[in-house]
């Protein structure tokens, strides 16, 4: 049984950033930088790059090195940055991972091959050969609603005896199989899911990656400064301050992509356009996104 430590390989506050556009739809590197200093001195101590929120599926090679030596040129040694490198192709996924370390990456994130839908032996095969190529720390993905396979619990156990798996993104909605992980293992649990990331916190988990984030750097980040500082009264009243706004950006239907820019947008910030098929958000998710965020903020 494992002995949980404070073991942060990627830091404590992640967020999963958007991938600013220009109104033509061209990687904004500019942008990209403002957004990244500017969430950093709000309180993340990491960034997750070219994930689900970050458009990864419409982005070429080209553009997520691209993304990663900018973000890293603007924040330096301040945050972790963690690239999203996952694909349904093994082979490809190595290639992004070299990709991402020579760019200047700390760590990869490697989701489970969707589509394909391989059995466990496979998917633990596939982890295995990313990590042993890639020369980067692993972060698994594991979101089953989305990639359509689990990464098992005694999948995970397996995995992390290996040393260049290290922690876990958390998106699979099984809060007792998460457990079962953090009872046997020491790999770094990251709560991907807004609604658990006080719930996460207070089992184990290493932090957060975060779409909320996006907008409120400081609130999330709020909810474990007070779960350190031994407060749980606190944080749990910071967790459901934020939940309105969570479920608005998370729950409402839109993918947090689309949420997470148009409140970006209405706050000054640089977001830009999604990438197709995303479509915009319309007016009134708009209005009803501005409101919670101001809510929360004058809270």
């Amino acid at each position: 049984m494992s002995t949980r430590t404070a073991a942060r390989p990627f830091g404590r506050t992640l967020c999963a950033m958007i991938t600013p556009f220009t109104e033509a739809g061209a990687l904004d590197l500019d942008g990209a930088r403002k957004l990244a200093a500017w969430l950093v001195t709000e309180g993340c101590d990491g960034l997750v790059l070219s994930g689900t929120t970050g458009e990864s599926p419409t982005t070429s090679d080209t553009e997520k090195a691209e993304l990663i030596a900018a973000v890293r040129e603007a924040v330096g040694d301040r945050a972790s940055l963690v690239a999203g490198v996952g694909t349904a192709d093994t082979r490809h996924t190595v290639e992004l991972a070299r990709a991402a370390g020579a760019a200047g990456a700390d760590g990869v994130l490697v989701v489970t091959p969707y589509y394909s839908r391989p059995p466990q032996d496979a998917v633990e095969a596939h982890f295995r050969e990313v990590a042993d190529a890639s020369g980067l720390p692993v972060m698994l993905y594991d979101i089953p609603g989305r990639t359509g396979t689990r990464i098992e619990p005694e999948t995970m156990i397996r995995l992390a005896a290996h040393p260049g798996i290290v922690a876990v993104k958390d998106c699979s909605y099984d809060f007792l199989g998460t457990q079962k992980v953090l009872a046997h293992t020491d790999l770094a649990y990251y709560a991907g899911c807004d609604e658990h990331v006080l719930a996460l916190y207070a089992v184990g988990a290493a932090g957060c990656i975060s779409t909320v984030a996006n907008t409120v750097p400081g609130r999330i980040a709020a909810i474990l400064d007070a779960f350190d500082a031994g407060d749980t009264a606190r944080a749990t009243e910071l967790q459901l301050r934020a939940t309105p706004l969570i479920e608005a950006m998370m729950g409402a239907g839109l993918p947090g992509t689309v949420t997470a820019k148009t409140l970006l947008t209405r706050l000054g910030l640089p977001a830009g356009p999604v990438r197709a098929p995303l479509l915009p958000a319309g007016q009134e998710p708009a209005e009803e996104l501005l409101a919670r965020y101001e809510t929360l903020m004058a809270a």
